[in-house]
């Protein structure tokens, strides 16, 4: 996976956090490598499913399971490059018999770049890391490079789902979203970004780590 990584050199974030507990370092070089997708293999990956959801960050994996569970004929592409968490979906995966998540352990970039265009059916990109000092402000996932990438990748009127609890990323996410002609903002009245949709969970994070309200941002690939 390193090898995947190379041409983008500046990858910020954890990789690795403390020691893992022995089932989950044996669930990560046992079971990571039947479940995995690099850029090389990810094409082959996605035939014959009719639709192929991404999670870009997901965290301990709670969101990406609660729409497996409830989505078997969809399948779900799930990446993360800190390797704790990644470990801790494993063990979920193990213990619920889940047969439709894929995983990249890694920067999700040459992933994009490497999947057919008019392939991804739905994206979530919830409560990234909101790097606020504004001279990290260009490691932020949502703008101009990385929304081309999935403007590219979205079918026509397929949904990018944003989420943040952080108000200096809060306007952020959706002016930068706004300004791309490939996305329309989902939105009726002013209030509709705090309102949850029924198929969207709140995970653990939102219930005890969360820094204040949460906002929940749709946007549909334009035609």
């Amino acid at each position: 996976m390193e090898e995947a990584s190379a041409k983008f050199e500046n990858f910020y974030g954890r990789r690795r956090g403390k020691k893992m507990r022995p089932n989950r370092e044996k669930l990560v070089e046992e079971l990571l490598p039947r479940l995995a997708v690099t850029p090389e293999s990810v094409g082959e990956a996605i035939k014959g499913w009719s639709k192929v959801w991404l999670e870009v960050g997901f965290g301990a994996g709670e969101h990406l399971v609660w729409q497996a569970e409830r989505n078997p004929d969809v399948l779900l592409i799930g990446a993360e490059p800190y390797i704790n968490g990644v470990a801790k979906l494993l063990s979920e995966i193990e213990e619920k018999g889940i047969k439709n998540i894929r995983i990249l352990a890694d920067d999700v970039r040459p992933l994009l770049d490497a999947l057919p265009d008019q392939s991804l059916d739905r994206v979530f990109v919830l409560f990234p890391d909101p790097w606020p000092k504004k001279r990290h402000w260009e490691r932020r996932f949502i703008g101009p490079a990385n929304l081309d990438r999935l403007a590219r990748l979205l079918v026509p009127g397929a949904e990018l789902r944003l989420a943040t609890d952080d108000k200096s990323l809060l306007p952020w996410m959706p002016s930068h979203t706004r300004k791309h002609p490939a996305f329309q903002w989902q939105i009726a009245k002013c209030h509709d970004w705090l309102s949850r949709p029924d198929d969207w969970p709140q995970t653990r994070y939102e219930r005890k780590a969360i820094k204040g309200r949460p906002y929940f941002l749709r946007f549909k690939r334009r035609s």
